[in-house]
């Protein structure tokens, strides 16, 4: 007697949903290429050589975290739902993250080697150098940590990156507030919050819907819970993703040059595209609340929680294109 297959049936993909996907891929891809210019247009500031480059490689990196501890995430919050079948989760993509990880470090570490500029032959770099500074020492340590993470991937307890991708997390904040800079440890502090809810909304919403989608038929009851379970979370994280970058901004623009700011300086802008995008997954993230309370299938939030997570990740984007930007002025 054949065995009974529990894979979840698969329609046939919707044209008009394939060319929406298709169309905000190519705008991520476009946000490091164009953004840049797009950004520094009309406002005197000059570009930084490599910024596009640099954009793309803080993506992939920012992308890697996301799905490397999102998917520790997902799977902490599953061992949570009552009844849930453990035994079937999606196939794990953080060996795969943590490799991209590995690449982007190391790109932004041969041009932290160049001073900053983009390095067009070996000779360029300064190896030995990443030692005495200490950008080129966060740059060595983000490498070592998607190193370590990939060796935890793929051993037998792989929730154990979790330590090692802090690692990387802690060595952005770090970097994001040099020393020079008023109050560094208030900044340094703001962004890693910041930067840790923001890594466990999106990389853990999208292991959520991965899950939900293998469980849709066989068990869709655990499923909505899953997602219910997660949804009550990030309320809780996208309350300090508000709280941290309002405060955040306002160290970086003071409060009566903000609206100027915002419409005047490529950080502005960039920042300003930033919110406007989180509005948005604010909005799909309440559609897709609201749908799971209601509905009788809880499996029908999949939908908007889908856009949810796309919007996530032109956030991503958005927020890699701002850490290559000026700083704004302080008038």
């Amino acid at each position: 007697m054949p065995r009974a297959s529990h894979r979840a049936p698969r329609g046939r993909p919707s044209p008009a949903r394939a060319v929406a996907v298709l169309v905000l891929v190519a705008v991520a891809a476009l946000i490091p290429l164009l953004g840049p210019s797009a950004a520094l247009d009309g406002t005197g500031e000059a570009e930084a050589p490599g910024t596009a480059g640099i954009t793309f490689l803080r993506t992939v990196m920012f992308a890697a975290l996301c799905v490397q501890l999102g998917e520790v995430y997902a799977i902490r919050l599953a061992r949570r739902v009552p009844g849930a079948p453990l035994e079937r989760e999606p196939r794990s993509w953080a060996a795969y993250a943590a490799g991209a990880g590995i690449v982007a470090t190391l790109g932004l570490a041969s041009v932290v080697a160049t001073g900053n500029l983009v390095p067009h032959q070996l000779s360029d770099m300064d190896i030995g150098g990443l030692y005495q500074t200490r950008d080129g020492r966060l740059a060595l340590l983000e490498v070592n940590a998607f190193i370590v993470s990939l060796l935890c991937s793929r051993s037998r307890r792989p929730s154990t990156a979790a330590l090692p991708l802090t690692a990387v997390i802690v060595a952005e904040a770090l970097r994001a507030h040099p020393p020079a800079e008023d109050t560094p440890l208030i900044g340094s502090g703001l962004t890693l919050v910041h930067l840790t809810c923001s890594v466990l909304w999106a990389g853990g919403l999208l292991h959520v819907l991965r899950t939900l989608r293998l469980w849709r038929t066989s068990a869709p009851r655990e499923g909505g819970a899953l997602l219910g379970l997660y949804a009550r979370v990030a309320a809780f994280l996208l309350a300090a993703i508000t709280v941290t970058g309002v405060f955040s901004t306002l160290r970086r623009m003071p409060p009566g040059t903000v609206l100027d700011q915002l419409t005047d300086t490529a950080y502005g802008r960039t920042l300003l595209a930033k919110l406007l995008l989180v509005v948005a997954v604010a909005v799909m993230a309440l559609l897709a609340r609201a749908r799971l309370r209601k509905a009788a299938d809880p499996v029908s939030a999949y939908a908007p929680a889908r856009g949810e997570v796309i919007a996530l990740g032109l956030v991503v984007v958005v927020s890699a294109l701002l850490t290559a930007l000026p700083l704004p002025i302080r008038w």
